[in-house]
């Protein structure tokens, strides 16, 4: 970890090459193709750029600005992966009869 100007230690949330390697998946056709199939738009790759120049800014010059910023557009990413709603409710406990052996259907003896 690196200490910045003020004396806290702080580190990016990912090495700058995974942000590179996001930018770049971002930009592949197979990805592109996937993206339109799926949502039916092209997706927006900026942000994946904007952080790894974000991150390397932070790693030469320790830039306070670009560490806010990388800072922001994580929480913001995680923000968005938790608005979405579980397909199906979650259980709290197993079922009483997790353990027991399952029965067979008759047909496949």
């Amino acid at each position: 970890m690196e200490k910045t100007a003020d004396g806290v230690l702080w580190r990016p949330p990912r090495s700058c090459m995974d942000y590179w390697n996001e930018f770049k998946h971002c930009t592949s056709w197979r990805h592109r193709f996937h993206h339109y199939y799926a949502h039916g738009t092209s997706p927006s790759c900026q942000q994946w750029k904007e952080d790894y120049n974000m991150c390397t800014a932070w790693e030469k010059c320790k830039d306070l600005g670009a560490k806010a910023a990388l800072q922001s557009s994580e929480r913001s990413r995680l923000a968005e992966q938790k608005k979405f709603t579980p397909v199906w409710e979650l259980r709290k406990v197993p079922p009483r009869d997790w353990n027991m052996p399952l029965r067979i259907p008759e047909d496949l003896n």
